[in-house]
């Protein structure tokens, strides 16, 4: 559902790379933290 050029993942990639959450914490709908974790570990 959710891919690298979804807002939602764009957003939660922002707020994890800046600190003010925690990878452990974006939600789990469809396969956002996984996408988010992929972007993440990618950079």
């Amino acid at each position: 559902m959710f891919n690298v050029l979804s807002g939602l993942v764009i957003v939660w990639v922002g707020l994890v790379k800046k600190g003010t959450y925690e990878l452990e914490q974006v939600p789990n709908i469809s396969n956002l933290k996984e996408v988010v974790s992929d972007q993440i570990n990618a950079a």
